[in-house]
């Protein structure tokens, strides 16, 4: 059975900062490209970042460029989102996914993260 289980996340104050975890276990701890999303109260999932099964590829969403790094460690079949300088935009619960292709949509992932919420307050 397919499992990723994410830790991290919390309240901080703007310009701080949080790494997700998220680990996997199964069949997507295996060849599969990783993302993260976000969805804020009332409004659609949005694509953060993804990165490539090898780590040799990220893609992020222009509002975090400079801002968060995803990385992995297949060795632990866990992928990393750290977040700095985090404002309060950024409030929202965070999924991480596991999919075939490195994507930006949500489609392009089969299994998913339960979900972590990050607050971040001005």
């Amino acid at each position: 059975q397919v499992q990723l289980v994410q830790s991290g996340g919390g309240l901080v104050q703007a310009g701080e900062s949080l790494r997700l975890s998220c680990a996997t276990s199964g069949r997507a701890g295996s060849g599969y490209a990783m993302g993260w999303f976000r969805q804020a109260p009332g409004k659609e999932r949005e694509f953060v970042a993804v990165i490539s099964w090898s780590g040799g590829n990220t893609y992020y969403t222009d509002s975090v460029k400079g801002r968060f790094t995803i990385s992995r460690d297949n060795g632990k079949n866990t992928v990393y989102l750290q977040m700095n300088s985090l404002n309060p935009e950024d409030t929202a619960v965070y999924y991480c996914a596991a999919g075939p292709v490195t994507s930006m949509h949500p489609n392009g992932y089969m299994y998913w993260g339960r979900g972590t919420q990050v607050t971040v307050s001005s």
